[in-house]
């Protein structure tokens, strides 16, 4: 599995390896080691915006933002991209009284999730996400 991490902000500092090790983590516990590639871009409220405004109709800024460009659906190899923006954990830091580096965590993890297949469409896959996302961060 390739993980490739790109940061484009200047906000907060990444550690591109703790980020690849809690991807990794999570895939071996979901059983999806496979083969593929993900891609991780942390980012500002500004640029998340326009991709959430292009992609999801939805004109406004937002934590994560992951697609999954594996056009088959059904294989072993995951192809991914997952945005992230930093100024939103700045935010969510100071809202939940975390720490921003917690708040990125979350977000990569709740990205990797929903590449995985869980969604938090209604109550109860949210809070089957709150909890599986908890259980990885929290390790």
């Amino acid at each position: 599995m390739k993980i490739s991490v790109k940061n484009l902000q200047k906000k907060l500092p990444i550690k591109p390896g703790k980020i690849k090790e809690l991807v990794l983590n999570i895939l071996k516990c979901e059983k999806k080691g496979g083969s593929g590639y993900i891609n991780i871009c942390f980012t500002d409220d500004a640029l998340i915006k326009k991709f959430n405004a292009k992609f999801r109709q939805n004109d406004s800024s937002t934590d994560v933002l992951a697609f999954d460009l594996n056009d088959t659906g059904k294989g072993k190899i995951l192809l991914a991209d997952i945005m992230i923006s930093t100024d939103t954990a700045v935010n969510n830091a100071v809202k939940f009284n975390t720490n921003p580096e917690y708040e990125l965590m979350l977000y990569v993890t709740h990205g990797i999730l929903h590449i995985l297949g869980y969604g938090d469409s209604d109550k109860a896959r949210k809070n089957q996400m709150r909890k599986k996302e908890l259980e990885y961060v929290n390790r």
